[in-house]
């Protein structure tokens, strides 16, 4: 499942990446408030963990403005912050879950858990696309063409499912990279382009769109 970890702190940000890689998150890290946002409006992450104090933009404020914008990711706030107070703002700006640094992985681990179950709702809708004639079940995790099931591979279905969930927007091969390869990948980042063709061909040519400088989109319909 793809998560996106907002913390400002790389003390508590690298092991914490390892941490949820380890428990098989496929895992997005921003460092300040601004670029989380930008990311999470992708819409492209059903969990997102966010640290309360982030330079540029505090969590909450993040949380809101996603929350107002139509971004139904579960979220859980971290923060040195304990009061009542803050806990109690933080769920009613839309977080699901709060913790107070520092805590233990398994109480991450076991929280994230309980509120996966949010974004997984969210995400089982069916994507259509190519003018109509293509859908993404995200339920069954099926691509299908013209009615008929697309025999499509993890890393194809997990590649068209970015694209679909940033409908409209334009990604860099970078950004795909990271998304459906992983940060730790040791390949070349070519191999973006080489899934590309595999998905154009078993689809259709004008489904994904490409320009130079730019990356690569599905257009909105």
């Amino acid at each position: 499942m793809r998560l996106l970890l907002v913390e400002d702190d790389p003390r508590i940000a690298v092991p914490l990446i390892g941490t949820l890689r380890e428990a098989g998150y496929s895992v997005v890290h921003c460092a300040d408030g601004p670029s989380g946002l930008a990311e999470g409006r992708s819409g492209a992450y059903p969990l997102m963990v966010l640290d309360v104090m982030l330079p540029g933009l505090d969590g909450f404020a993040l949380a809101k403005t996603l929350r107002q914008e139509g971004v139904n990711a579960a979220i859980l706030f971290l923060t040195a912050r304990g009061e009542l107070q803050d806990r109690v703002q933080g769920l009613d700006l839309g977080g699901d879950a709060y913790l107070v640094k520092p805590f233990e992985r398994a109480e991450l681990l076991a929280t994230l858990r309980a509120i996966s179950r949010k974004g997984s709702e969210a995400r089982t809708a069916q994507l259509g696309f190519g003018q109509g004639r293509g859908v993404l079940d995200a339920a069954g995790r099926v691509v299908r063409w013209d009615g008929a099931e697309v025999a499509v591979t993890g890393r194809e279905y997990a590649l068209l499912e970015t694209l679909l969930l940033g409908r409209g927007r334009w990604f860099t091969r970078e950004e795909l990279l990271e998304r459906v390869w992983g940060l730790d990948f040791g390949g070349e980042a070519r191999i973006v382009d080489v899934y590309i063709r595999y998905l154009r061909r078993k689809l259709s040519p004008e489904v994904i769109a490409s320009e130079r400088g730019r990356g690569y989109r599905v257009e909105s319909e």
